[in-house]
């Protein structure tokens, strides 16, 4: 096999994060493992070699020569074979289901043995199921019109208009081609991410699923004038105009806030520079088993509300008894899971790295009327050896690449009976199950959560007991 050259192969397996599996044979009758990212198993493919190294090398799908049996429906979304936000719209969600949870036991199995799995549990809704989405201004090819959407499979540069997109409410349509009519007509560019030069960069909607409260946030450069449309009208003008637009939509939820950020960050990523609130207020209002949430447009929480449920649910299981006892809620985000605890504990402490998810979980535990938290805003390798008291259990919820081993290590020396660890990434998860292993703690049970169908991501829940 050469590099840049053209090959097809048979899928046979995949494995996480979507890497398929191709066992070719070479001319001479070897077996050269090569890995494809995107296919489905039992797919035949054409694909591009990009990398050649002994033992695994790896290719580019660039046609899918024989679809997969597994590839039982019509997908429901006109958009699926342009966008890159879905994966798996192919095929029916139990199948979908059976894929993840069965990709979960073999990352499990790969590193513990003697536990209980307990498969996995779908989202309550396959579709429609988002609160959030991050749209991207663009073009669908080089000096193309104007879209608004998101990027197409494959590509760091095009953009593809999902005004019809299938996993969130049909609310977000409407906001959407409303907000790229109003563009296109006033031909406001969008920003270029290699030039640095333009105005338009995202649209960011919230919709809470149980209240239908809607918060959207126009983000843009601070180049208005370099733009050239203040030939035409005052940055002012327009967003008045974009407003009233928006508030003249008959939607099934209700708008309550809009908002304007500006970012003139180089790097193409969703942040603020400064945001100015242009109508309502700058947060929504979202229900979770009992609670309630306050969200602004830039807090992290669960984009499945209904999925969180069941993951939350499933975490309090794994929990147990917690009356009387000191819960430490580690990497704690926006305080969710700790809320969800305060109410059965003696006391919850929250720690997490980003200052803004701690104040918003001091602000949501007000608002829920919970007196027994504390959340403290720091690194979890640093503060927790400040903190006085001592837990009696602990929870783990953290980011994508796991948790740091010398953090590890201090978490270990609690010495607690149970540890609850919630992944959003199985890998790293097995990663730092290796080394709780090794120190002492046992594997009870796990069970994977589908927060995100159509697609291959899952989230993991772990229950270790100390030997």
């Amino acid at each position: 096999m050469k590099k840049g050259q053209e090959y097809v192969g048979k899928i046979e397996k995949v494995e996480f994060p979507n890497k398929g599996l191709i066992n070719y044979t070479e001319e001479d009758g070897r077996i050269t493992k090569v890995v494809v990212k995107g296919g489905i198993q039992g797919q035949t493919v054409r694909f591009v070699l990009s990398k050649k190294r002994s033992g695994k090398s790896e290719g580019r799908i660039v046609e899918v020569v024989e679809k997969s049996s597994l590839e039982n429906r019509i997908p429901p979304c006109p958009h699926f074979y342009q966008c890159g936000g879905c994966t798996y719209q192919e095929l029916d969600y139990d199948t979908q289901l059976k894929i993840k949870g069965e990709m979960i036991k073999d990352i499990l199995d790969g590193v513990c043995d003697d536990y209980i799995y307990e498969g996995i549990l779908g989202s309550p809704i396959e579709w429609e199921y988002r609160n959030k989405m991050e749209f991207s201004f663009g073009d669908e090819y080089k000096d193309g019109p104007l879209a608004l959407g998101m990027h197409k499979k494959g590509s760091f540069h095009d953009i593809v208009t999902v005004n019809d997109c299938q996993i969130v409410n049909e609310d977000y349509n409407s906001i959407l081609r409303v907000v790229l009519g109003y563009f296109e007509d006033k031909e406001i560019p969008f920003y270029h991410k290699m030039r640095h030069t333009g105005y338009l960069r995202h649209l960011l909607i919230r919709r809470s699923i149980k209240t239908g409260e809607i918060l959207i946030d126009l983000v843009t450069s601070s180049d208005w004038a370099g733009c050239g449309a203040s030939k035409n009208m005052v940055e002012e003008q327009m967003l008045l105009e974009l407003k009233n637009n928006l508030l003249t939509l008959n939607l099934h939820g209700e708008i309550v806030g809009i908002l304007h950020t500006v970012n003139d960050s180089l790097a193409d990523v969703v942040q603020s520079d400064r945001t100015d609130l242009l109508y309502g207020r700058d947060y929504i209002v979202e229900k979770i088993l009992g609670l309630s949430f306050k969200i602004s447009v830039f807090s992290f929480f669960q984009t499945n509300s209904l999925g969180a449920e069941v993951l939350y649910e499933k975490a309090r299981s794994y929990v147990g008894e917690t009356k009387d006892k000191i819960v430490f809620d580690l990497y704690s985000g926006t305080g969710t899971i700790a809320q969800m605890l305060a109410k059965v504990a003696k006391k919850v402490i929250g720690v997490e790295i980003i200052e803004e998810a701690v104040e918003a979980a001091k602000i949501n535990a007000a608002f829920n009327g919970l007196d027994n938290c504390d959340f403290i805003a720091g690194d979890v390798l640093k503060v927790i050896d400040d903190i006085e008291e001592k837990p009696d259990l602990i929870v783990l919820d953290p980011p994508r690449d796991g948790i740091h081993p010398k953090a590890l290590e201090k978490i270990i020396a609690y010495g607690v009976d149970r540890l609850v660890y919630i992944s959003c990434k199985p890998t790293s998860l097995a990663r730092d199950l290796e080394i709780l292993q090794a120190r002492g703690y046992k594997l009870i049970k796990a069970s994977a959560v589908d927060m995100f169908p159509q697609t291959y991501h899952c989230e993991t829940v772990c229950l270790l007991s100390k030997n």
